[in-house]
């Protein structure tokens, strides 16, 4: 990954991503926020990996990725409302995550909805997202994204499920570029999605 002071340069968000926690490894981004005491955790608070080892994917199952060629990271939002305005979420990151892709390179990726970014029938990308409320109020969301980006082999279990922007499109692409344009269009749909 690139200086992140790139990242943040060509972020026009109001808070998402104004801190950034970089790893080179980490056992898992979405841990590392659920572990951290939340008053020491700023709105808006991205935590991106190069590696993951004990990364999460839904139902508890393991995420894998190969270092250094993906997208691992999870996001923070201290959100304090009612949990209808946010019912839809995953639902709208999905989306995000394919218009980013369109509108930076050209490429039609799918939804299995609610939280699979596909390609082919293969799964390029999952979103884990975790909700925490008191009694009908929503008072943080922890949001973990997995992209497969520029991986091109994968472990023998997933091979046949698994895929990449690379191994579809045959050419190598941005993440920083595909980090920032997500983080810039996720926060417009989220702060629409408080107003209603």
């Amino acid at each position: 990954m690139e200086n992140i002071n790139k990242i943040k340069e060509n972020l026009d968000t109001i808070f998402l991503g104004k801190n950034i926690e970089y790893f080179t490894q980490i056992d898992s981004t979405q841990d590392y926020i659920k572990n951290n005491k939340e008053e020491n955790l700023p709105n808006g608070l991205v935590v991106l990996a190069e590696n993951q080892t004990k990364g999460k994917g839904t139902n508890g199952r393991v995420w894998y990725t190969n270092p250094e060629e993906n997208l691992t990271f999870s996001f923070l939002l201290k959100s304090n409302c009612n949990i209808k305005k946010i019912e839809n979420l995953t639902r709208i990151i999905a989306e995000v995550i394919v218009n980013v892709i369109k509108t930076t390179y050209g490429y039609t990726l799918e939804i299995k909805y609610p939280n699979d970014i596909m390609a082919s029938g293969k799964k390029l990308g999952g979103i884990l997202t975790e909700g925490f409320t008191k009694g009908e109020n929503v008072e943080k969301i922890i949001i973990g994204i997995g992209l497969n980006i520029n991986q091109t082999k994968f472990p023998e279990e997933i091979k046949k499920i698994a895929t990449s922007l690379k191994k579809e499109f045959k050419t190598n692409f941005e993440k920083e570029k595909i980090l920032t344009k997500f983080l810039n269009e996720f926060e417009k749909a989220y702060l629409k999605l408080l107003e209603n």
